[in-house]
């Protein structure tokens, strides 16, 4: 039996899509996927509808690194209201409660800069972490609450932009894992108020700036003039999902059996952890790899020839 061709061009690269407000992060990937025509792709790490930025789009070979997208730092800048809770944490979903905010400017920014540091989160029933196997949002919109243990995230910093009453604006460097929603959530709580996000917008993922980021809109823009040529220089390079991790680079010897599955020996290389990997000769992108006890590397995720 024939084997069955992939369906979309063989692209391989990272976009930073900057995603518009109203649309999930899955449709705009699928709209990223077939403006490029692309066989492969997947997002790193889902944005609710209602917020927009970064949304980095992994074609091809990228897609074997798009976990350590998802593991990684990001930075929001927010647009929060006190005084008003509702059932999501944010501006879709039905007000729950109103209470007038009696709180000063001074007592709103000690209120949000006290989580500051590393702490503890309990996530929204609205979130998409799962419990037996269903989203939480799911058990949500049925009526079913459902016990949350609580999750470490680090606050790297906060940045007060703007307090104009019961209107809060700022930005958050954070960890993994951090849900905004419950932060501004958890603000309001302290001040005896509630509050929810009215406005969310990802500035950065991992080691991607928001300079380079760009909306469908302007995509398509540039293909009308220069066609797929002119989006496919667009695309980062696979290495750059890992540019801020330790760089090996390899002889050709070891580069060889690295890329055969085989643990190697460097020269100069970090005593542990994870790396990116080099052929030192070429400049090409190996993949990455882990430091073993014996101090060798083994390969973890590699990029097929030719793709970096």
């Amino acid at each position: 039996m024939a084997k069955r061709r992939p369906r979309g061009r063989d692209l391989n690269g990272i976009l930073l899509l900057d995603k518009s407000s109203g649309v999930s992060s899955n449709g705009a990937l699928q709209m990223a996927k077939k403006m490029f025509a692309a066989a492969k792709a997947g997002h790193t790490g889902s944005l609710d509808p209602l917020a927009t930025g970064m949304l980095p789009i992994c074609f091809g070979e990228a897609t074997k690194f798009s976990q350590f997208l998802l593991e990684s730092d990001k930075s929001y800048r927010v647009t929060a209201k006190l005084g008003v809770t509702t059932e999501t944490g944010d501006a879709d979903g039905n007000v729950v409660n109103t209470t007038e905010v009696s709180a000063s400017a001074a007592q709103i920014e000690a209120a949000l800069l006290s989580f500051k540091g590393d702490i503890e989160q309990i996530p929204s029933m609205y979130s998409a972490i799962k419990h037996e196997g269903v989203p939480l949002y799911k058990l949500a919109r049925e009526g079913i609450t459902v016990e949350r243990k609580p999750r470490p995230v680090t606050i790297y910093d906060l940045r007060i932009l703007r307090i104009d009453g019961d209107e809060l604006e700022f930005e958050v460097d954070c960890s993994k894992g951090t849900y905004v929603r419950s932060l501004v959530e958890d603000t309001g709580a302290l001040l005896g108020c509630g509050g929810h996000v009215t406005a969310l917008h990802r500035l950065s993922a991992g080691p991607y700036p928001a300079e380079r980021m760009l909306t469908l809109e302007q995509l398509g823009k540039i293909k009308e003039t220069g066609g797929f040529e002119a989006i496919d220089e667009l695309l980062l390079p696979l290495s750059t999902s890992v540019a801020d991790w330790p760089r090996v680079e390899l002889g050709d010897n070891a580069a060889y059996y690295l890329q055969q599955g085989q643990p190697v020996m460097a020269s100069d290389r970090p005593l542990d952890g994870w790396v990116s990997v080099y052929q030192a000769s070429s400049g090409e992108f190996l993949g990455v790899g882990e430091i073993l006890e014996d101090g060798r590397i083994a390969p973890r995720r590699l990029v097929a020839g030719g793709a970096s």
